[in-house]
């Protein structure tokens, strides 16, 4: 998380630098969902992503709303209200929305920013796009998947 922490640091000195994927690759070695794919897939990954920048109480997604993207924090920390449930916090290096980005449906959960945020955001056409031409980033993406799930249930 220190380096993650560093390259936001880096792009919000140079805000040119902060749209150029390489600079983000090394970010998604450390995000759970992409950790296991190589240098070159993750330079794929970071290319068919965008920059978004999020201030204070902004929601980033809205539960049981269409979810078209997934978001990876890069810097700053986001409040996850799911239904039923306590909200919880999560920070740089998180990711949120990754069901909608692999499906196309409805949100689990709202997502409100706490300060300012900055996360790279991957696009659901774009990235189905990508997992069809590289279909070593979807087994490695669906083995994460089922290890979160796997580890969601209860022994």
């Amino acid at each position: 998380m220190v380096r993650a922490m560093q390259l936001a640091e880096l792009a919000a000195k140079h805000d040119a630098a902060a749209d150029d994927p390489k600079l983000w690759t090394n970010v998604l070695a450390e995000v759970p969902l992409f950790a296991s794919l190589n240098q070159r897939h993750r330079r794929k990954v970071a290319g068919v992503a965008n920059m978004r920048r999020f201030h204070d109480g902004a929601v980033l997604m809205k539960q049981g709303q269409a979810g078209d993207a997934m978001y990876v924090l890069l810097d700053g920390e986001v409040t996850v209200r799911p239904p039923g449930l306590k909200a919880f916090t999560l920070g740089v290096g998180s990711f949120v929305g990754e069901l909608a980005l692999l499906d196309g449906g409805p949100r689990t959960a709202t997502v409100v920013a706490r300060g300012d945020v900055l996360a790279l955001s991957i696009g659901r056409a774009r990235f189905h796009k990508l997992l069809l031409s590289e279909p070593r980033i979807a087994v490695a993406i669906a083995e994460e998947l089922a290890r979160r799930l796997r580890s969601a249930q209860p022994a």
